[in-house]
C-alpha cells in the first residue's frame, strides 16, 4: 500500500486559484484526489507581539533612554532606563484586533526622556509586518535593529535595538523565549533599514469611449412597456466611475447614446510598491446612479516587480492599452413578475477603450482632465484592426431539465451579438429550435434532438487580438500538461509585433522565461536528484502562470443562456480564450476549441441543464475546415408551421382565430412558404418537404415507466444493385419512410396547449411543419454557416454602417425566417455506461434531521436510473450497478473517448414519495473502452459531493464506458451479479471484504447535556459500522456512576480490506425520556479506523517489549559516570534540578547531576511517545445532531464519550476458535476518591492586562466545585511570575475529572480579567498504562528534597504495573539484586556500578524496581508547558505555564511527602567601589590666566538602583586631568546568584500600590564630571561594568585602553580571560577607561582607577565600613587624598587663589615688573623733584650749607 500524506499546500497568488483547491494524485494509473480546500486569498493574522529585549551603543551622553513600540494603531512604552546599553526584557501587548488590510507596520523608536520632545529620538525602526509573516516560522527572534534617526536617515546608525517579533495566528504554538546560540554576533542577527523611501507615482487613467452600452430599463419591468415614439427604447446616460486605494472618481455624464464618448483622463496617487492591486471600474446610469456593469483590473497582471524571473528582465510600472475592456452585470428579466425575487444574473453591459499609464513623481493635485484631440488620434492608431470572426455552436444534448410549460432553447452570444432580446443587433441563427422537454422515465428531462443536432452561427467584429490569444494558450496549455512546448511557442512569440506597451513587457518577459525552460529542459535531471524535481517542477508552474494572463483581449466572454419561453433561466460563461481557433497549430489553440465539452448552466446555486456542446471561435476567413471538425453533415433549412382549425367538423387554415396560417413555433405570424426566399448568395435545393415531428414519439403523455430510444438503419437497393444508405438512413419504429403530407399532424385542443402525435376527440388545432434545403450558390472558402444572410454580408458593410439585405426586426409584419443548421450524423455510436455505486461517506444530513434516508440519482446524457433507498443511516452502502444499455452517442467514438460525457450523481434524502431533500452532487468522468477486449476493470475513487452549504460527503463509485461496435459485442463480458432485484458491484471493482472483529469499549459518558433544556436521564449509545449497529446498556443514573454498566463489547463486520474504503465509525447517544421517548442528545463521527487495527495473537508480553530497551554497555557506561560524580556537602535543591534540566548548568548545583527532571516543552498529552495518555480509552467529542451549521460556524461540542475500539481480522472457518480478546484486564469503573498536588513553578510569555504592559497575575485552581487560589497572593508587575505553589484538591474521579488551571490579572476592584487558563483530564492520567499520575525520578531516596513521594513503592509499582498489563508478577531475588520480568532477567549490576554515591539510598528491591521502571518508558518525573487560552479570544495562545500534576487514588493508601518548590530568595550584597585616582580626564574649563583645568568629581550608583546615588568630593583646578579621592561608595542591593540578576523591588510612581520587581544585570555605572558654580556640570566620561562579567582592568595607567593593548614583552606570558566574575574573584583593582560619545563613536576621554569588593549581607556586618571617609573608615582605612597645593575653591582663599595663580607661574614677570615700576617711580620723582631742586640752587646756591651749619652748632 502506498499512502501518500498531503499536509498542505502552496499556490501562487498569480496562478487564479478558484473558490476551493484539491490535489490530485494517480498512482499505476489509480487516480486519488483529497477534499476540496477553501482557498486562502491572502495570509491573515490575528495578534503581533514585541519582545523588547535591550539597547546597544545608543547615541548620547548621559541619557534615558525609553522604547515606543507602535502597532497599526497601539501603542506600548517601555520603562525608563539609564545609560547607553539599557536592559528592558519587556513585551508589548500585540494587536488582537480582527486582521486589517493593507498589513500594518511596526515601528520602534528610541527616545531620551531627558530631552526635550523636538530633539528626544535617538532612533528609530520601522518594519511591515509582512516582513514578520514571511520569516520562517513568522517571527523573528533575538535579532538586532540598526537605529537611523527619521529625519537625518544619512547619519548613519544611531544605535542599536535588540527585539523579538512573531505574528500569531489562532492555534499556533508560541515558542519558548531562549536565546540562541550564536546571537550575541551583532553582525550575524542585524536587520538593517531598508535605503530606499516608498516611491510615488500617478496613475492616469485614460477613458475615451464605450460600445454596445444597454438600452434604458423600464421603471416597472413587470408592466406592459410604454415606448416613445419611434417605437423603441433610448439608451441612459451614463457615466465611468474608478475606485482605487479608497479613492472614488467618476467622468461626466454624457447623454443617452449606445456609443458615448469621454475622452477623459482621472489621476490616482499610487505608492510603490503597491498595497491596493484592483482597480474598480463601473459603468453607471447618470438618471438612477445605478450600476449597469462592473470590471476590475488587477495591477499584479499589468505590472511587474521583477520578482517572477529569477535573474530575469527587470519590472515595469502598471500599464494598460489602450485596449477595450469589457463590462459584465445584472441583465433584467422582462418576464420577471413581482412576486419572483430577483436574481443577479451576469450578462455583457458593454466595454469600454480605456489606457492606464503610469508616471513617476509627486502627484500635482489633479484628479481629473480632459485629453487632448492628438492622443485620441493616436489611440485609433493603435487599436488592432478589426477583423470578423465566427462563432459556432453544435448542441449534442441538454438533460436534467427541469419540467416546463414553455418551449425551452439555448441562445449562443458574445457581446451583443447573437442576443435575441436585444432589438438592436443583427438577426442571426444562435439559437436552437425551441422544444419541450421530454420525460427520461426516471427524475430529469432532456430534449429530443436525436441524429439532427441543431447547430447556432455568429458573425461578429472585433479587434484582432489573435496574439494575445496564442501567447495566454501557449503558455496555459504549457501549464495545464506541465510539458514544456518552448519549441512552438518561441517562434509564435518571435514573430509577434506589439502593440502596446504592455504587450512589448508581457513579450519580453514570456521569451524570456521560455528561452530559461528551454535551456532547463535540455540541462538535464535536476542538481538534488529526482526528490528535488516536483519542488522545481512547480516553481516553473508558477512562473509560467504568473506569465499566462492575458488583461488586454479586449473580446466579450461567450454567454451561453438557457431561455424559457421569454425568460432567461440559467447562464454559462466561457472565456473566449478558451474556445479561439489559431493557425499556429492545435497548442495556440483554445482548450475548448472544437471539442466536445459538458457544461452545466445553473443559477443561484442550482444546475438547471446539463449541456454537452462543440463550440468554435475563429476568423470566419479561416473557417473553411470548420465542417470537418464537427463531426456530422451540416444542413441548412428553411423552417415554417402550417396551422389549421378544425371548425364545423372540418380543418380549414384560413381567418384562425388567434393564430396565423403560417407561424414559427411559438405561433408568431410567418411568411408562406411560397413567399419565403432563400439569402442572398444561396439556392434552394429541393421541395418544400414536411418534417416528421419525431419528438413527440417520446413523451410524458405516454404514460411510459421506462423509456427505450430505437433507431432503424434504412437501406434500399435498385433491382438488381446492392445495397446502400437510403433517403433517410436512420428513422425510427413509426417512421420507416418519409410520412405523407397528410399524416404529420400535430394535434392539440387549444392553440397554447401541449401538442401531441395522435389525434383525439376534442382536439381544435393541428399544425405541421415544413422544411427545405437551401445551399450556398457557389463554393466558398468560408464555412457556409457564417454566410447566412441576417448576419453582415462583409467587414465593410459594417464599417460603413450598411444594414443586411435580409428583413429588420420591425414590429407588426412578418419576416423573412432565420435559417435551420443541423447537424446530422448518419451513423451513431451505441455504448453502454456501467455505474458502481459502493458507498456513499459522510453524508450531511438536511436541517435539524440526524439521519438521512439517502438515494443516488445517476444521470448521463439523456438517461437516468436511480439507487435503492437506504433507511436511517449517512454512510449509505449500495452496493449497486446501474447499467446504461445502447445509449446512442452521435459523433467519431474517439471524440468520445477524448472527451467523454460527465456523469452527474444526485444524492438526495427521499422522504416520503416526494422528491427529496438534495444532500450532494459530484460530476464524474467515465473511463472509456472502443475495444471492450482490453477493457481492465475499474478501481472505486472518491468523488466528493459539494451540497448547498459546502462539502457534503464522499461518494465511492467508479465508472466505465464500454463501446458495443456491433451487436452482441459486449456480450463476453460478464454482467454484474444480481442479488436482491438489483446488479452489485462485480468482485473485481468492490473492495475485498473480510470479516473482522470491531472490539469495542464504551467506558462512559462525560459532560453530557440535554436538548431543550432537559436533561439527560439514563443514556446509552449506538454504534454504527458497515451497516451493523451496537447498542449498550443504558447508564442507570449519569450524576452518581456516567460509566457504563458493561463496558467491553465485540462486534463481527465486514469491512474493506483496503483501509482506504473502510467506512467511518457512527456513535449515537440516545437518552430514554417518558413513554418510550427516545431523543438523540449527541453524534459522533469516527474517521481513519486504520489506527485502531492491531494483531489478535499478539501477547501481552510481546507488547511489552516493544517498550523495554535492551540493556547494553553504552548504557550502563552512561549511568556509571553519572553516579560517579561527587556532590557538594549541602544537597542542591528542586530549583537546582529544574535549571540543570533547563539546560543553565550556572543556576544549578553539582550533587543534582545524579537526579534529572524531564522538562517538556509541550503538554504532557502532546509528547508523541506518550500517544496523548490516551492508550487505556480515548475520548470523542460529541456534537448536536442536524445538518450543516452555517458560514464560519464552528460545532459546539455538547458532550464526550470515553472509549476505545480494536480492529483485528476473525476466522472465516467457524471451526477455528476466535483469537483472545484484547479489553479483558479492566480496572474498576466506579469512582474513586484521589488526591491531586499541583505544582506550579512558573509563567512566561502572558499577555499583558493592563495599561502599562504587565499584569498581576496569581492563580486559581478549579476541580468540579472547588476553587482554591487566593486574589492577595499575586505576582505584580510582570509578564514573567515565579510562582513556586503547590495546590492540595481532593476530587472523585470520573464526576470530577477536569481540572482547570487559571491566571487571573489582580485589579483593586474585582472582577479581575482572566489572562488564560488551561484543562487537563485527570482521568486519563489515573487510567493511562504510561503511568501518568505521578512520575517516575531518576534515583530512589528515602529522604531528603528528593524524598519518594508516590503511595506505592517502586516493587509494588512494578507488580501493579505488570497486573494492568497482563502480565506475570515479577519475580524478585532474596538480596534484591536480580528479578525476573517477562521473559527477562535484570541485574541492579546492569544499572549501579558499584553503591550509590547519593544521600539516603533505599533498599536494592525497590532501586531495581525503579531501573526496570524507567526501562519501561513510563512518564518520568517531568515538567511540562501548558498553552493558556482564554475563551474571549479563541485559538490565541494567551501566554504558557509550566507545572505538573501528582494524582493519589485514596485505595492505595496515603502519599509520601510533597515537593518543595517555594522559589529561591534572593540575597543581600554590599559592593564597595573605592575610588583612587583618575588620570587623563579631559578639560573643559579655562581660568583666569588661561589654563585648560578641571574640577573633577565621580558619581556612580547601580543600574536601576539610581536613588542610591553617590557621588566623591571635588578635586578642583586639576591641570593635567588628574585627580585624587581617596573614595568609597557603598551600595547594598540583592542578587539572584542562580540567574545572574539583580533583583530589584520598588514602584514605579508614588501612586502605585505594589512594588515592582525588577530583574536587571548588576551594573555598575560610574561618570566624570567637570564641578562648575554658576553652570550645569560638564560631562566628562563614563563607565559601565557589569560585575558578573568584568573587563580585566589594567594594572598601569598607560596600559588602560578601549581596547586591550597586546604586550610587547615576551615574557610577560598570556594575559588572563577579557572578563571576569566579581561574584567569584570578590575583589579586584585596577585602571579601566572612560568614554564619550563623539561624532556617533566612542573616544577615550579619562582612565579610573577603582578598588572593587563584593560582600554578602553577613560578611558586611563583620566587617563595616562607611561611605566616603566616614567612619567606620575600615576595610581599608582610606587617607585624605593628596592633592597639590592649588587644588582648593578660589572663594575659600583669594589671596591663595593669586598667589597659586599668578605667583607661582608669572613671579619672574611679577618681579621684573615691580623693579620697572619701582624704577619707573624714582624716574617720575626725580623729573617731578629736579626743576624745584633746581630753581631753589638757583635762588640761594648755600642755602643747603647754612641749614647745616646751624645744625652743628651747640
Amino acid at each position: 500500500m502506498l499512502r501518500l500524506l498531503v499536509a498542505s499546500a502552496h499556490i501562487p497568488a498569480a496562478t487564479g486559484a478558484g473558490p476551493g483547491i484539491h490535489v490530485s494524485a494517480r498512482f499505476r494509473g489509480v487516480p486519488r484526489s483529497t477534499r476540496v480546500v477553501p482557498a486562502e486569498r491572502n495570509p491573515t493574522w490575528n495578534e503581533v507581539r514585541v519582545r523588547v529585549i535591550e539597547g546597544h551603543q545608543l547615541q548620547g551622553n548621559d541619557i534615558k533612554p525609553v522604547v515606543t513600540v507602535l502597532i497599526g494603531e497601539h501603542r506600548f512604552r517601555t520603562r525608563i532606563r539609564v545609560g547607553n546599553n539599557p536592559y528592558y526584557n519587556e513585551v508589548a501587548p500585540g494587536d488582537g484586533d480582527p486582521p486589517v488590510s493593507p498589513p500594518p507596520t511596526t515601528t520602534l523608536t528610541v527616545l531620551n526622556s531627558r530631552a526635550i520632545r523636538a530633539e528626544a529620538t535617538i532612533g528609530a525602526f520601522k518594519l511591515d509586518v509582512g516582513t514578520i509573516y514571511n520569516a520562517p516560522g513568522r517571527r523573528l527572534s533575538w535579532k538586532w535593529l540598526s537605529l537611523q534617526h527619521p529625519r537625518r536617515p544619512e547619519a548613519g546608525s544611531c544605535g542599536y535595538l535588540r527585539v523579538s517579533l512573531a505574528v500569531l495566528r489562532a492555534g499556533e504554538p508560541v515558542a519558548e523565549p531562549e536565546e540562541p546560540a550564536g546571537s550575541e554576533e551583532v553582525e550575524a542577527n542585524l536587520l538593517q533599514p531598508s535605503p530606499l523611501t516608498p516611491c510615488v507615482a500617478t496613475l492616469q487613467l485614460r477613458v475615451y469611449r464605450a460600445e454596445d452600452l444597454p438600452q434604458e430599463e423600464p421603471t416597472r419591468p413587470y408592466l406592459p412597456a410604454v415606448l416613445p415614439a419611434g417605437g423603441k427604447r433610448g439608451f441612459v446616460a451614463a457615466a465611468v466611475q474608478a475606485s482605487f486605494a479608497g479613492r472614488t472618481l467618476c467622468t461626466r455624464v454624457m447623454p443617452p447614446d449606445a456609443n458615448p464618448a469621454w475622452n477623459e483622463v482621472l489621476f490616482f496617487p499610487l505608492r510603490l510598491p503597491p498595497v491596493c492591486d484592483a482597480i474598480e471600474l463601473a459603468i453607471i446610469s447618470g438618471s438612477r446612479a445605478k450600476v449597469l456593469g462592473t470590471a476590475t483590473l488587477h495591477l499584479s497582471q499589468i505590472s511587474s516587480a521583477g520578482a517572477e524571473l529569477q535573474g530575469g528582465v527587470s519590472g515595469f510600472l502598471p500599464c494598460f492599452g489602450p485596449s477595450f475592456l469589457p463590462f459584465y452585470g445584472p441583465r433584467p428579466d422582462p418576464a420577471r413578475r413581482p412576486s419572483t425575487p430577483s436574481e443577479t444574473r451576469v450578462a455583457y453591459r458593454g466595454r469600454v477603450l480605456l489606457e492606464l499609464s503610469t508616471h513617476t513623481g509627486s502627484p500635482d493635485g489633479r484628479q481629473q482632465d480632459t485629453i487632448a484631440p492628438e492622443d485620441i488620434a493616436r489611440v485609433q492608431r493603435l487599436l488592432p484592426q478589426c477583423r470578423r470572426f465566427g462563432l459556432c455552436g453544435v448542441f449534442y444534448s441538454a438533460t436534467m431539465l427541469a419540467p416546463a410549460s414553455e418551449l425551452l432553447r439555448f441562445e449562443l452570444s458574445i457581446g451583443n451579438y447573437g442576443d435575441t432580446g436585444d432589438p438592436t443587433c443583427y438577426p442571426a441563427a444562435s439559437a436552437t429550435p425551441h422544444g419541450h422537454p421530454l420525460f427520461d422515465g426516471n427524475r430529469y428531462h432532456y430534449l429530443p434532438w436525436y441524429d439532427a443536432k441543431p447547430v447556432v452561427a455568429v458573425t461578429s467584429i472585433w479587434e484582432d487580438a489573435g496574439l494575445r490569444w496564442d501567447a495566454t494558450n501557449l503558455l496555459q496549455n504549457m501549464a495545464r500538461r506541465l510539458v514544456s512546448t518552448h519549441g512552438v511557442a518561441l517562434p509564435v512569440l518571435e514573430a509577434q509585433l506589439p502593440k502596446t506597451p504592455l504587450d512589448t513587457e508581457l513579450r519580453a518577459a514570456r521569451l524570456h522565461l521560455l528561452r530559461l525552460m528551454a535551456a532547463a529542459a535540455t540541462a538535464g535531471p535536476p542538481r538534488g536528484g529526482w526528490a528535488a524535481l516536483l519542488p522545481e517542477a512547480e516553481a516553473w508552474l508558477g512562473r509560467v502562470a504568473a506569465l499566462a494572463a492575458e488583461p488586454q483581449a479586449g473580446v466579450p466572454d461567450v454567454l451561453l443562456w438557457l431561455l424559457s419561453g421569454p425568460r432567461r433561466v440559467a447562464c454559462a460563461r466561457i472565456p473566449t480564450h478558451c474556445l479561439v481557433f489559431s493557425p499556429h497549430g492545435r497548442a495556440a489553440c483554445g482548450r475548448l476549441c472544437g471539442r466536445t465539452q459538458t457544461l452545466f448552466l445553473g443559477a443561484s446555486g442550482h444546475i438547471h441543464a446539463q449541456l454537452r456542446v462543440r463550440l468554435w471561435l475563429g476568423h470566419v476567413a479561416e473557417s473553411r475546415d470548420l465542417p470537418r471538425c464537427l463531426e456530422g453533415t451540416l444542413r441548412i433549412y428553411a423552417e415554417t408551421y402550417e396551422n389549421q382549425t378544425k371548425l364545423l367538423g372540418k380543418w380549414s387554415g384560413r381567418g384562425l382565430p388567434g393564430r396565423p396560417s403560417f407561424s414559427d413555433i411559438t405561433g408568431k405570424a410567418g411568411l408562406p412558404r411560397h413567399r419565403i426566399r432563400p439569402p442572398k448568395g444561396w439556392r434552394w435545393d429541393g421541395p418544400w418537404a414536411v418534417e416528421p415531428p419525431r419528438r413527440l414519439l417520446l413523451d410524458t403523455e405516454a404514460n411510459l415507466g421506462k423509456v427505450l430510444e430505437e433507431v432503424y438503419e434504412n437501406e434500399s437497393r435498385q433491382p438488381g444493385g446492392d445495397w446502400g444508405p437510403a433517403a433517410m438512413a436512420n428513422t425510427d419504429a413509426h417512421s420507416p419512410e418519409a410520412p405523407a403530407a397528410d399524416e404529420a399532424w400535430e394535434y392539440a385542443t387549444l392553440w397554447g396547449c401541449r401538442f401531441h402525435l395522435r389525434p383525439r376527440a376534442g382536439d381544435l388545432c393541428r399544425r405541421r411543419c415544413w422544411h427545405r434545403r437551401m445551399v450556398p450558390s457557389q463554393s466558398s472558402s468560408v464555412a457556409p454557416l457564417f454566410l447566412l444572410e441576417g448576419s453582415p454580408g462583409t467587414e465593410a458593410a459594417v464599417l460603413e454602417g450598411e444594414q443586411p439585405a435580409a428583413g429588420t426586426r420591425g414590429q407588426g409584419h412578418p419576416q423573412q425566417p432565420m435559417p435551420l443548421i443541423l447537424c446530422t450524423f448518419q451513423r451513431p455510436s451505441y455504448f453502454q455506461l456501467r455505474c458502481y455505486l459502493f458507498q456513499a461517506l459522510e453524508l450531511v444530513p438536511h436541517g435539524t434531521k440526524a439521519t438521512a434516508d439517502p438515494v443516488a440519482h445517476v444521470s448521463f446524457v439523456h438517461v437516468s436510473q436511480s439507487t435503492r433507498v437506504l433507511t436511517h443511516t449517512l454512510d449509505p452502502r449500495w452496493d449497486q450497478a446501474l447499467l446504461f444499455h445502447r445509449v446512442l452517442l452521435y459523433g467519431d467514438p474517439r471524440g468520445v473517448r477524448d472527451e467523454p460525457p460527465a456523469v452527474v450523481v444526485e444524492v438526495f434524502d427521499q422522504e416520503g414519495e416526494g422528491a427529496g431533500s438534495f444532500l450532494g452532487r459530484c460530476v464524474c468522468t467515465p473511463l472509456v473502452w472502443l475495444d471492450p477486449g482490453h477493457r481492465q476493470p475499474p478501481r472505486l475513487r472518491r468523488y466528493p459531493l459539494e451540497g448547498p452549504g459546502g462539502p457534503a460527503g464522499e461518494l465511492l463509485a467508479a465508472f466505465e464506458l464500454l463501446h458495443e461496435a456491433e451487436e452482441g459485442a459486449l456480450a463476453q463480458l460478464s454482467t454484474p451479479p444480481w442479488r436482491d432485484g438489483t446488479f452489485s458491484v462485480p468482485l473485481g471493482i468492490r473492495p475485498l471484504l473480510r470479516l473482522v472483529a470491531l472490539e469495542v469499549l464504551a467506558w462512559g459518558l462525560r459532560g453530557l447535556r440535554g436538548r431543550s433544556l432537559l436533561p439527560v436521564r439514563a443514556p446509552h449509545l449506538e454504534v454504527q459500522c458497515g451497516g451493523q449497529v451496537l447498542r449498550t446498556p443504558p447508564i442507570a443514573d449519569l450524576a452518581a456512576n456516567p460509566n457504563f454498566p458493561i463496558n467491553a463489547f465485540l462486534l463481527p463486520l465486514h469491512l474493506p480490506a483496503e483501509e482506504e474504503y473502510v467506512p467511518p465509525l457512527r456513535l449515537r447517544v440516545l437518552d430514554t425520556q417518558g413513554f418510550g421517548y427516545r431523543p438523540e442528545v449527541g453524534q459522533a463521527c469516527v474517521r481513519g479506523l486504520g489506527r485502531f487495527c492491531c494483531q489478535p495473537d499478539a501477547a501481552a508480553w510481546d507488547r511489552i517489549a516493544q517498550m523495554l530497551p535492551k540493556i547494553t554497555a553504552e548504557k550502563g557506561a552512561t549511568d556509571k559516570a553519572a553516579e560517579r560524580e561527587e556532590e557538594d556537602e549541602e544537597e542542591g535543591d528542586w530549583w537546582s534540578k529544574f535549571y540543570a534540566a533547563m539546560g543553565d548548568t550556572a543556576k544549578s548545583h553539582r550533587g543534582t547531576h545524579g537526579d534529572s527532571l524531564k522538562v517538556y516543552s509541550c503538554e504532557l498529552e502532546a509528547v508523541p511517545e506518550f500517544e496523548g495518555l490516551q492508550d487505556f480509552c480515548q475520548t470523542f467529542p460529541l456534537y448536536q445532531p442536524g445538518g450543516p451549521l452555517g458560514a464560519g460556524e464552528d460545532p459546539v461540542p455538547v458532550g464526550e464519550f470515553k472509549g476505545l475500539f480494536h480492529l483485528y481480522p476473525l476466522p472465516e472457518d467457524p471451526g477455528v476458535p476466535p483469537p483472545p480478546r484484547h479489553f479483558q484486564e479492566l480496572p474498576p469503573s466506579q469512582p474513586q476518591q484521589c488526591l491531586v498536588r499541583i505544582y506550579v513553578v512558573r509563567a512566561f510569555d502572558l499577555s499583558p492586562r493592563d495599561r502599562n504592559g504587565l499584569c498581576d497575575p496569581y492563580i486559581r485552581v478549579s476541580l468540579g466545585a472547588k476553587t482554591l487560589g487566593q486574589r492577595d497572593q499575586y505576582v505584580p508587575n510582570t509578564v514573567e511570575p515565579v510562582f513556586g505553589r503547590m495546590f492540595e484538591v481532593t476530587g472523585t474521579i470520573p464526576l470530577e475529572k477536569d481540572l482547570r488551571v487559571s491566571l487571573l490579572d489582580y485589579d483593586l476592584l474585582p472582577p479581575d480579567q482572566e489572562i488564560g487558563s488551561t484543562t487537563i483530564d485527570l482521568e486519563n492520567r489515573l487510567l493511562s498504562r504510561f503511568r501518568a499520575h505521578c512520575g517516575l525520578p531518576r534515583l530512589y531516596r528515602t529522604a531528603g528534597p528528593g524524598r519518594w513521594r508516590d503511595q506505592l513503592s517502586p516493587s509494588r509499582a512494578l507488580e501493579h504495573f505488570a497486573c494492568t498489563q497482563g502480565l506475570p508478577a515479577p519475580e524478585f531475588s532474596t538480596d534484591g539484586t536480580a528479578v525476573t520480568f517477562g521473559c527477562s532477567t535484570f541485574l541492579l549490576s546492569h544499572f549501579e556500578s558499584g553503591p550509590p554515591a547519593h544521600r539516603h539510598p533505599g533498599a536494592p528491591r525497590e532501586r531495581l524496581a525503579l531501573h526496570v521502571l524507567r526501562a519501561c518508558r513510563l512518564v518520568p518525573e517531568h515538567l511540562e508547558t501548558r498553552t493558556l487560552y482564554n475563551s474571549t479570544q479563541p485559538g490565541l495562545e494567551q501566554g504558557k505555564v509550566q507545572m505538573w500534576v501528582d494524582v493519589f487514588p485514596a485505595s492505595l493508601g496515603p502519599p509520601g511527602p510533597p515537593v518543595d518548590i517555594t522559589p529561591r530568595k534572593p540575597q543581600r550584597y554590599e559592593l564597595r567601589c573605592v575610588v583612587w585616582n583618575t588620570q587623563d580626564v579631559d578639560l573643559r574649563d579655562t581660568s583666569v590666566a588661561g589654563q585648560r583645568m578641571s574640577d573633577i568629581y565621580v558619581t556612580g550608583w547601580l543600574d536601576g538602583l539610581e536613588e542610591q546615588r553617590q557621588k566623591t568630593d571635588v578635586h578642583y583646578r586639576s591641570l593635567q586631568g588628574d585627580g585624587s579621592f581617596n573614595w568609597r561608595f557603598v551600595f547594598r542591593f540583592e542578587y539572584l546568584v542562580a540567574e545572574r540578576l539583580c533583583v530589584l523591588p520598588r514602584k514605579e510612581h508614588f501612586w502605585s500600590l505594589d512594588e515592582t520587581v525588577q530583574k536587571l544585570p548588576p551594573k555598575l555605572i560610574l561618570q566624570v564630571w567637570d564641578n562648575d558654580m554658576f553652570t550645569a556640570d560638564d560631562f566628562l566620561g563614563v563607565l559601565e561594568l557589569e560585575l558578573s562579567r568584568l573587563p580585566q582592568p589594567a594594572q598601569r595607567p598607560q596600559d588602560c585602553a578601549l581596547t586591550p593593548r597586546p604586550s610587547r614583552w615576551p615574557w610577560r606570558g598570556v594575559r588572563g580571560p577579557p572578563h571576569l566574575s566579581l561574584f567569584r574573584q570578590k575583589r579586584v583593582k585596577g585602571w579601566w577607561p572612560c568614554t564619550v560619545q563623539e561624532g556617533g563613536k566612542r573616544r577615550l576621554s579619562g582612565k579610573l582607577e577603582l578598588s572593587l569588593e563584593l560582600l554578602k549581607a553577613k560578611e558586611a556586618e563583620e566587617r563595616p565600613a562607611g561611605k566616603g571617609r566616614e567612619e567606620p573608615n575600615m576595610y581599608p582605612a582610606l587617607q585624605p587624598p593628596m592633592r597639590p597645593e592649588w587644588s582648593f575653591l578660589w572663594l575659600q582663599a583669594p589671596l591663595r587663589s593669586l598667589r597659586y595663580g599668578l605667583w607661582h607661574r608669572h613671579r619672574c614677570r611679577i618681579v621684573l615688573g615691580l623693579a620697572l615700576l619701582l624704577l619707573l617711580a624714582l624716574i617720575l620723582a626725580f623729573v617731578y623733584a629736579a626743576p624745584g631742586y633746581l630753581a631753589m640752587k638757583l635762588v640761594n646756591p648755600l642755602q643747603g650749607w647754612h641749614l647745616f651749619g646751624s645744625a652743628s652748632k651747640p
